[in-house]
């Protein structure tokens, strides 16, 4: 009996010794991740919060004074990682992955990207010869308090070229332009897999289509895809013939092709997927 008791009292005293207790972190971690063109782009940051303190202003009594250097986050600061080339506020930044300062005003503010990561939130080691880019951006005053520290991708363009780095914090948000450019890839893909997979010649007539490219040859490739086996006989494929032509200024190949579009729309046993609409009023357009 007695060695039974030494043993699991030995065991209870290893599983005390090794057991952690989990409670809620002060500055939870948090994660932002959107895809801007062909790039992926990331923030990982700790996300303090203001629990009734003052966080920006002039003096002292703030937690993070006008002026002064921030790590734009909490722990080992943000940071930025971006898997192509992008502008940031208009300096170009190559990819990879970078920590974020700024340095908070009343009209400006000050956003840094750093290439060293190792320096964490060590504000005091900042070397400005490892600054990347640096942002001047102008704060909004937000009317509701954000609690934590919340980082966004916003704002991002119908093209899908441009988007902010939103920074919001207790009743201040900034943001930082960004802009990608991610026609050379295309073009680059273009020429590699129409080459491979004919099929891909659609995606390289619409690309051209709403890039405003060489329409003759989008329609060029549209048509060389349209003439294999059953293509001809997808509708949807035969109303971007026509919008094809219609960008060109050729009103009736646009519209004898959108008549085409309609006709095998309406005839369609699975539906016509919004195409009987489409290819009516790009007909009423062109008259």
């Amino acid at each position: 009996m007695r060695k039974t008791l030494l043993t699991a009292l030995a065991a209870f005293m290893a599983f005390s010794i090794n057991a952690q207790i989990e409670t809620p972190a002060p500055s939870p971690a948090g994660s932002v991740y959107s895809k801007v063109g062909l790039t992926d782009v990331t923030i990982d940051y700790s996300r303090p919060k203001v629990k009734g303190r003052k966080i920006f202003g002039e003096g002292s009594d703030f937690l993070q004074p006008y002026g002064q250097l921030w790590r734009a986050g909490a722990n080992a600061g943000s940071f930025l990682t971006i898997s192509t080339d992008i502008s940031f506020a208009g300096t170009p930044v190559k990819a990879g992955k970078y920590l974020i300062f700024a340095t908070p005003g009343k009209d400006e503010w000050s956003v840094s990207l750093y290439s060293d990561l190792s320096l964490g939130g060590n504000v005091g080691g900042y070397d400005k010869s490892k600054e990347v880019a640096l942002a001047k951006v102008k704060p909004t005053t937000l009317s509701n308090t954000v609690e934590a520290l919340t980082y966004n991708i916003a704002d991002l363009s119908a093209d899908n070229t441009t988007a902010t780095i939103q920074l919001a914090w207790s009743n201040v948000s900034v943001k930082v332009p960004i802009k990608v450019d991610f026609d050379a890839q295309v073009m680059a893909s273009i020429e590699a897999n129409t080459k491979v997979n004919p099929g891909n010649y659609v995606a390289a007539a619409n690309y051209y289509l709403a890039a405003g490219k060489d329409l003759n040859q989008a329609l060029k490739w549209m048509d060389m895809y349209l003439a294999v086996g059953e293509n001809g006989k997808q509708f949807w494929n035969v109303h971007t013939k026509a919008q094809i032509q219609a960008k060109m200024g050729d009103k009736k190949g646009a519209k004898e092709t959108a008549m085409k579009s309609l006709e095998m729309a309406k005839a369609s046993p699975n539906g016509d997927f919004g195409y009987i609409k489409r290819n009516e009023d790009l007909i009423a357009s062109l008259k």
